[in-house]
Protein backbone atom coordinates (compact mmCIF):
# COMPACT_ATOMS: atom_id res chain seq x y z
CA UNK A 1 0.00 0.00 0.00
CA UNK A 2 1.31 3.40 -0.94
CA UNK A 3 1.38 5.60 2.14
CA UNK A 4 3.02 8.63 0.57
CA UNK A 5 0.73 11.62 0.86
CA UNK A 6 -0.01 13.84 -2.10
CA UNK A 7 1.81 16.65 -0.33
CA UNK A 8 4.94 14.51 0.08
CA UNK A 9 4.79 13.41 -3.55
CA UNK A 10 4.54 17.06 -4.60
CA UNK A 11 7.34 18.37 -2.39
CA UNK A 12 10.17 15.86 -2.54
CA UNK A 13 10.78 15.76 -6.32
CA UNK A 14 11.83 19.42 -6.20
CA UNK A 15 14.80 18.35 -4.07
CA UNK A 16 16.17 16.04 -6.76
CA UNK A 17 18.27 16.66 -9.81
CA UNK A 18 15.96 16.77 -12.83
CA UNK A 19 18.58 14.99 -14.91
CA UNK A 20 18.70 12.05 -12.51
CA UNK A 21 14.89 11.84 -12.39
CA UNK A 22 14.78 11.90 -16.20
CA UNK A 23 17.37 9.12 -16.43
CA UNK A 24 15.49 6.97 -13.89
CA UNK A 25 12.26 7.45 -15.88
CA UNK A 26 13.77 5.49 -18.79
CA UNK A 27 14.09 2.31 -16.69
CA UNK A 28 11.41 -0.34 -16.36
CA UNK A 29 9.60 0.05 -13.00
CA UNK A 30 9.21 -2.62 -10.34
CA UNK A 31 7.00 -2.53 -7.26
CA UNK A 32 8.03 -2.96 -3.64
CA UNK A 33 6.37 -6.39 -3.31
CA UNK A 34 8.42 -7.78 -6.21
CA UNK A 35 11.88 -7.13 -4.73
CA UNK A 36 11.66 -9.48 -1.74
CA UNK A 37 13.89 -12.04 -3.49
CA UNK A 38 16.80 -9.58 -3.68
CA UNK A 39 16.73 -8.07 -0.19
CA UNK A 40 19.97 -10.01 0.50
CA UNK A 41 20.07 -9.77 4.28
CA UNK A 42 23.27 -11.86 4.15
CA UNK A 43 25.38 -10.51 1.32
CA UNK A 44 28.56 -9.12 -0.18
CA UNK A 45 28.60 -5.31 -0.52
CA UNK A 46 30.71 -3.31 -2.97
CA UNK A 47 30.70 0.48 -2.60
CA UNK A 48 31.51 3.21 -5.09
CA UNK A 49 31.92 6.89 -4.14
CA UNK A 50 32.01 9.53 -6.87
CA UNK A 51 30.65 12.86 -8.09
CA UNK A 52 26.90 13.18 -8.46
CA UNK A 53 27.57 14.56 -11.93
CA UNK A 54 28.43 11.04 -13.12
CA UNK A 55 25.21 9.53 -11.82
CA UNK A 56 23.05 10.47 -14.80
CA UNK A 57 25.47 8.86 -17.27
CA UNK A 58 25.70 5.75 -15.10
CA UNK A 59 21.91 5.33 -15.03
CA UNK A 60 21.67 5.85 -18.79
CA UNK A 61 24.31 3.17 -19.36
CA UNK A 62 22.30 0.70 -17.28
CA UNK A 63 19.14 0.88 -19.40
CA UNK A 64 18.00 -2.53 -20.55
CA UNK A 65 19.91 -4.28 -17.76
CA UNK A 66 18.13 -3.03 -14.62
CA UNK A 67 14.67 -2.06 -13.43
CA UNK A 68 13.97 0.60 -10.82
CA UNK A 69 11.87 0.51 -7.66
CA UNK A 70 8.82 2.72 -8.13
CA UNK A 71 6.61 3.72 -5.19
CA UNK A 72 3.70 6.10 -5.77
CA UNK A 73 5.27 7.15 -9.09
CA UNK A 74 8.47 8.09 -7.26
CA UNK A 75 11.77 6.49 -8.21
CA UNK A 76 14.05 8.66 -6.08
CA UNK A 77 12.86 8.17 -2.52
CA UNK A 78 13.64 9.98 0.75
CA UNK A 79 15.29 8.04 3.58
CA UNK A 80 16.41 8.96 7.07
CA UNK A 81 18.72 6.99 9.33
CA UNK A 82 19.31 7.50 13.04
CA UNK A 83 22.63 5.89 13.96
CA UNK A 84 23.10 4.65 17.51
CA UNK A 85 26.36 4.21 19.40
CA UNK A 86 27.74 4.03 22.91
CA UNK A 87 29.13 7.04 24.78
CA UNK A 88 32.62 5.71 23.91
CA UNK A 89 31.62 5.37 20.22
CA UNK A 90 32.27 1.63 20.20
CA UNK A 91 30.83 0.99 16.74
CA UNK A 92 32.64 3.94 15.20
CA UNK A 93 36.02 2.85 16.55
CA UNK A 94 35.47 -0.75 15.46
CA UNK A 95 35.46 0.58 11.91
CA UNK A 96 38.29 3.06 12.44
CA UNK A 97 40.49 0.31 13.90
CA UNK A 98 39.75 -1.87 10.90
CA UNK A 99 38.20 -4.67 12.93
CA UNK A 100 36.92 -7.42 10.63
CA UNK A 101 33.92 -8.10 12.83
CA UNK A 102 31.98 -4.94 13.61
CA UNK A 103 28.50 -3.75 14.38
CA UNK A 104 26.02 -0.97 13.66
CA UNK A 105 22.66 -0.29 15.29
CA UNK A 106 20.33 2.13 13.57
CA UNK A 107 16.76 3.16 12.92
CA UNK A 108 15.98 3.39 9.20
CA UNK A 109 12.94 5.49 8.31
CA UNK A 110 11.44 4.80 4.88
CA UNK A 111 9.70 8.12 4.32
CA UNK A 112 7.92 6.88 1.18
CA UNK A 113 6.05 4.09 2.98
CA UNK A 114 5.88 5.52 6.51
CA UNK A 115 7.73 2.50 7.85
CA UNK A 116 10.55 2.45 10.42
CA UNK A 117 12.85 -0.48 11.14
CA UNK A 118 15.31 -1.05 13.93
CA UNK A 119 18.28 -2.59 12.14
CA UNK A 120 21.35 -4.43 13.36
CA UNK A 121 24.05 -4.55 10.72
CA UNK A 122 26.97 -6.91 11.23
CA UNK A 123 30.17 -7.20 9.23
CA UNK A 124 31.81 -10.63 9.50
CA UNK A 125 35.44 -11.71 9.17
CA UNK A 126 34.43 -13.23 5.81
CA UNK A 127 33.61 -9.69 4.57
CA UNK A 128 29.91 -10.47 4.50
CA UNK A 129 27.22 -8.04 5.62
CA UNK A 130 24.39 -9.50 7.70
CA UNK A 131 21.37 -7.31 8.37
CA UNK A 132 18.65 -8.19 10.86
CA UNK A 133 15.68 -5.93 11.45
CA UNK A 134 12.29 -5.56 13.06
CA UNK A 135 9.62 -2.98 12.45
CA UNK A 136 9.97 -0.58 15.34
CA UNK A 137 9.68 3.12 16.09
CA UNK A 138 12.00 5.48 17.96
CA UNK A 139 9.52 8.36 18.17
CA UNK A 140 9.55 8.29 21.97
CA UNK A 141 13.33 8.75 22.02
CA UNK A 142 13.92 5.47 23.86
CA UNK A 143 13.84 1.74 23.17
CA UNK A 144 10.60 -0.13 23.81
CA UNK A 145 10.54 -3.71 25.12
CA UNK A 146 10.63 -5.23 21.63
CA UNK A 147 13.71 -3.21 20.75
CA UNK A 148 15.45 -4.05 24.03
CA UNK A 149 14.86 -7.77 23.53
CA UNK A 150 15.93 -7.57 19.88
CA UNK A 151 19.25 -5.88 20.76
CA UNK A 152 19.85 -8.33 23.60
CA UNK A 153 19.23 -11.33 21.35
CA UNK A 154 21.43 -10.26 18.45
CA UNK A 155 24.28 -8.20 19.97
CA UNK A 156 26.70 -8.17 22.88
CA UNK A 157 25.86 -4.60 23.97
CA UNK A 158 23.48 -3.38 26.64
CA UNK A 159 20.70 -1.31 25.09
CA UNK A 160 20.86 1.11 28.04
CA UNK A 161 24.37 2.07 26.89
CA UNK A 162 23.28 2.89 23.34
CA UNK A 163 21.96 6.28 22.26
CA UNK A 164 21.41 8.23 19.00
CA UNK A 165 24.52 10.10 17.85
CA UNK A 166 23.92 11.18 14.25
CA UNK A 167 21.11 11.53 11.73
CA UNK A 168 21.72 10.86 8.02
CA UNK A 169 19.26 11.92 5.31
CA UNK A 170 19.52 11.03 1.65
CA UNK A 171 17.67 10.28 -1.56
CA UNK A 172 17.85 6.71 -2.85
CA UNK A 173 17.07 4.98 -6.12
CA UNK A 174 17.03 1.18 -5.96
CA UNK A 175 17.74 -0.91 -9.05
CA UNK A 176 17.21 -4.63 -9.59
CA UNK A 177 19.06 -6.64 -12.24
CA UNK A 178 16.84 -7.91 -15.05
CA UNK A 179 19.02 -10.97 -15.63
CA UNK A 180 21.61 -10.65 -12.87
CA UNK A 181 20.61 -11.55 -9.31
CA UNK A 182 21.70 -8.33 -7.66
CA UNK A 183 20.44 -5.10 -6.16
CA UNK A 184 21.97 -1.64 -6.57
CA UNK A 185 21.30 1.38 -4.34
CA UNK A 186 22.15 4.90 -5.48
CA UNK A 187 22.28 7.55 -2.73
CA UNK A 188 22.55 11.31 -3.22
CA UNK A 189 21.26 14.54 -1.62
CA UNK A 190 23.26 13.33 1.37
CA UNK A 191 23.34 15.27 4.64
CA UNK A 192 24.27 14.67 8.28
CA UNK A 193 23.08 16.24 11.50
CA UNK A 194 24.50 15.66 14.96
CA UNK A 195 22.23 14.71 17.82
CA UNK A 196 24.92 15.89 20.25
CA UNK A 197 25.06 19.40 18.77
CA UNK A 198 23.27 21.57 16.22
CA UNK A 199 25.83 21.08 13.46
CA UNK A 200 24.67 20.11 10.01
CA UNK A 201 26.63 19.25 6.86
CA UNK A 202 25.30 18.79 3.34
CA UNK A 203 27.06 16.94 0.51
CA UNK A 204 25.25 17.92 -2.72
CA UNK A 205 28.30 16.89 -4.71
CA UNK A 206 28.30 13.25 -3.61
CA UNK A 207 26.89 9.98 -4.92
CA UNK A 208 27.32 6.72 -3.02
CA UNK A 209 26.42 3.60 -4.96
CA UNK A 210 26.37 0.10 -3.53
CA UNK A 211 26.16 -3.26 -5.28
CA UNK A 212 24.60 -5.99 -3.14
CA UNK A 213 24.95 -9.65 -4.12
CA UNK A 214 24.74 -13.05 -2.47
CA UNK A 215 28.35 -13.78 -3.34
CA UNK A 216 31.43 -12.60 -5.21
CA UNK A 217 31.15 -12.27 -8.97
CA UNK A 218 33.14 -10.35 -11.57
CA UNK A 219 30.45 -10.85 -14.22
CA UNK A 220 28.06 -8.23 -12.94
CA UNK A 221 27.04 -5.86 -15.77
CA UNK A 222 27.06 -3.10 -13.17
CA UNK A 223 30.73 -3.70 -12.32
CA UNK A 224 31.64 -3.74 -16.00
CA UNK A 225 29.90 -0.44 -16.76
CA UNK A 226 31.46 1.28 -13.73
CA UNK A 227 34.90 0.09 -14.74
CA UNK A 228 34.35 1.47 -18.24
CA UNK A 229 33.44 4.82 -16.64
CA UNK A 230 36.63 4.82 -14.56
CA UNK A 231 34.74 4.35 -11.28
CA UNK A 232 36.34 1.85 -8.92
CA UNK A 233 35.27 0.26 -5.62
CA UNK A 234 36.30 1.93 -2.38
CA UNK A 235 35.94 1.24 1.33
CA UNK A 236 33.62 3.84 2.80
CA UNK A 237 31.18 4.23 5.71
CA UNK A 238 28.55 6.96 5.61
CA UNK A 239 28.20 6.73 9.38
CA UNK A 240 31.90 7.08 10.12
CA UNK A 241 32.44 9.82 7.55
CA UNK A 242 29.51 11.90 8.79
CA UNK A 243 30.33 11.43 12.45
CA UNK A 244 34.02 12.25 11.99
CA UNK A 245 33.14 15.48 10.17
CA UNK A 246 30.64 16.59 12.81
CA UNK A 247 32.68 15.55 15.85
CA UNK A 248 36.25 16.89 15.80
CA UNK A 249 37.14 15.15 19.06
CA UNK A 250 37.12 11.69 17.46
CA UNK A 251 40.23 9.95 16.18
CA UNK A 252 40.03 9.56 12.42
CA UNK A 253 43.49 8.68 11.07
CA UNK A 254 42.33 5.51 9.33
CA UNK A 255 39.45 7.41 7.74
CA UNK A 256 41.72 9.94 6.02
CA UNK A 257 41.68 8.24 2.57
CA UNK A 258 37.88 8.42 2.50
CA UNK A 259 37.80 12.01 3.79
CA UNK A 260 40.41 13.05 1.22
CA UNK A 261 38.29 11.44 -1.48
CA UNK A 262 35.31 13.51 -0.34
CA UNK A 263 37.41 16.69 -0.51
CA UNK A 264 38.61 15.80 -4.01
CA UNK A 265 35.07 15.15 -5.25
CA UNK A 266 33.81 18.38 -3.67
CA UNK A 267 36.62 20.44 -5.19
CA UNK A 268 36.00 19.00 -8.66
CA UNK A 269 32.27 19.62 -8.27
CA UNK A 270 32.80 23.27 -7.24
CA UNK A 271 35.25 23.92 -10.10
CA UNK A 272 32.62 22.87 -12.64
CA UNK A 273 30.50 25.92 -11.80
Amino acid sequence: TCLVSATLCDVFPHMYSHKIIAALSTLRPIGLDAISSVLFMNRIDTKYVFSIRKLEDLINNLNGKYQVLDICNMRALPYRTIYMDTSEFLFYYQHVRGELERLKIRFRIYESSGTTFLEIKKKTNKNRTIKIRIENNFSTGSFDDNAINFIKEHTYVDSTQVKPVIVNQFTRATLIGLKSNERVTMDYNISFSGTFNEEHVEMPYLAIVELKKEGYSSRSPFNIILKQMGIHPTRFSKYCAGLSILNNSLRKNNLKPGLLLLNKIENEYNKSY
